[in-house]
């Protein structure tokens, strides 16, 4: 199925400034990124060859979509984050893969720099991007240090006006496209060693002494177009490149995170939305046993559930673009921007799957959207944070704010949480119980989950009291009350299974042959 073309007349790049209103630009990008992906190229046949033409590149930066994402004072559009989020739902509809290129640009370079950088350097970085369409990507993740990011190698010393960054970083979207990195070091001294503090630094990557080095090209499962791959970092960056914190860096990064995790609805929208009219309308069309897919009572639990995907993430970009905006300090709200991520990017892999499922085997080829859309989706649940270990810290911060509430009961306290206040009652049977204080890891992670889709139920219903399709809404609550009702059925379950030492000779079921 061909993703649906905007009808009526639209603007054409060259026609496009800042000064264009947004719907009029927003109808524009998208009819220019059907004509790139549809007519000018079989976007199916392209999406399995890694990278971009560089012509296919061009034409979508023609329009200068990333100005969306920018301050006017910087010569950009603004900034607003509605808009934003707008943006890359039209791109993550066409191409999951070029959303997550803006939404790095966005979340990890322009956000942050926008906010702590220093004048000299973000005024002019940021009307690169506008006048001269650069990018840019943000280096964080090493080799060695993967989620463990606090202990990272990368070092820092300052030599008169500059500062000198050494170090190797990896898995960082752009490798080698990016004209721009935020590169992450902790400051080295004879003394000390390495600082626990993590600081910023802006690095021009086309600059003299500012080159990064790419050692190897990763063979990466999905997302073909971003490349990824190892990189050496040697660089001297000046002084006022280096990003301003608040307060503390470790801060100024959770704040940076929290921010990015709220905003993975943005790309999560339209691919929900593109499944949902791929599903569709392959099950209407779709004839077995001489009726169509679409009338087979599974197959509407599937789809049910595919729109109930779409709705939750609805709600998501609602509250991101009313609580997310970079004046906001989020470095304290973890619990909140990690049910977000966690939650969306399952609903992302859900919905791919049964996507796949419904479309069958010709579904299983690379070039069909489906298979592609679960390759391209997992590594959402795993980037910015592995979803277990995003569990883990939701259910930390939950029991750490219950226990300073002097509050055992899960139900009395859900009901005068912020996040929850307006769910808690739909699901008060399943919740009124007392948590323990400690809990094992694994049931810690289950916690987590169970709150992730409470506090995606609020936003839900949250959505409902704004006008939003009664039908949809409801049809989501049902859907997240099943899910709750079996989540925490396997969080009660007393699993206590442990790994037999598998060094040890394991026993060959043919012995038991008679």
């Amino acid at each position: 199925m061909k993703p649906k073309q905007n009808r009526g007349l639209t603007l054409r790049p060259e026609q496009i400034n800042n000064t264009t209103p947004f719907p009029e630009f927003l109808q524009a990008f998208k009819s220019n990124l059907h004509n790139v992906f549809h007519n000018r190229e079989d976007f199916d046949k392209l999406s399995i060859n890694r990278g971009l033409p560089p012509y296919v590149l061009r034409d979508i930066m023609a329009s200068s979509p990333l100005s969306t994402f920018i301050q006017s004072e910087q010569g950009g559009r603004g900034g607003q984050i509605s808009e934003g989020i707008a943006l890359i739902e039209a791109a993550s509809y066409e191409s999951l893969a070029l959303a997550l290129v803006f939404g790095i640009n966005w979340a990890l370079f322009i956000q942050p720099v926008t906010k702590y950088g220093q004048e000299a350097a973000r005024e002019s970085v940021l009307k690169d991007f506008v006048q001269h369409k650069k990018m840019g990507g943000l280096m964080i993740t090493e080799p060695d240090y993967g989620s463990d990011a606090l202990h990272m190698q990368s070092s820092w010393s300052g030599e008169g006006d500059s500062c000198r960054l050494q170090g190797t970083k990896h898995w960082a979207g752009l490798t080698g496209w990016a004209d721009y990195w935020l590169l992450t070091a902790r400051q080295v001294t004879e003394k000390k060693g390495l600082a626990r503090d993590i600081d910023f630094f802006i690095c021009d990557a086309n600059a003299p002494g500012q080159q990064v080095v790419v050692e190897e090209k990763f063979n990466n499962l999905g997302l073909y177009m971003i490349p990824y791959g190892r990189n050496r970092i040697n660089v001297t960056i000046p002084k006022t490149h280096r990003l301003i914190p608040h307060s503390t860096g470790i801060k100024m990064m959770l704040d940076l995170l929290h921010r990015s995790r709220m905003q993975f609805p943005a790309m999560a929208m339209g691919f929900l939305a593109r499944i949902l009219d791929e599903a569709t309308c392959h099950c209407r069309e779709r004839l077995v046993g001489g009726k169509a897919l679409y009338s087979y009572d599974q197959v509407q639990a599937r789809l049910a559930r595919i729109q109930s995907a779409f709705t939750i993430c609805s709600a998501m970009c609602v509250n991101t673009s009313e609580c997310a905006s970079i004046d906001r300090d989020l470095a304290t709200h973890g619990l909140e921007a990690n049910s977000i991520k966690t939650c969306v990017t399952d609903l992302m892999q859900d919905a791919a799957q049964s996507l796949l499922q419904l479309v069958g085997a010709a579904g299983y080829r690379l070039d069909h959207f489906a298979g592609r859309a679960i390759v391209d989706s997992r590594p959402f649940q795993i980037f910015e944070g592995s979803n277990d270990i995003l569990y883990i810290q939701i259910a930390e911060a939950l029991l750490k704010q219950m226990k300073v509430a002097k509050e055992k009961n899960l139900f009395r306290y859900l009901s005068s949480f912020d996040l929850t206040h307006r769910a808690s009652g739909l699901i008060k049977d399943l919740i009124e119980f007392d948590l323990e204080a400690s809990l094992p890891q694994r049931k810690m992670a289950e916690l987590g989950k169970v709150v992730s889709r409470i506090v995606s139920m609020d936003l839900v219903l949250k959505l409902g009291e704004k006008g939003f399709d009664k039908e949809m809404i409801n049809g989501s609550l049902v859907n997240l009350q099943q899910e709750i009702a079996g989540l925490l059925t396997i969080c009660a379950f007393d699993n206590r299974s442990a790994l037999i030492d598998p060094d040890s000779e394991r026993p060959s079921w043919r012995e038991f042959c008679c």
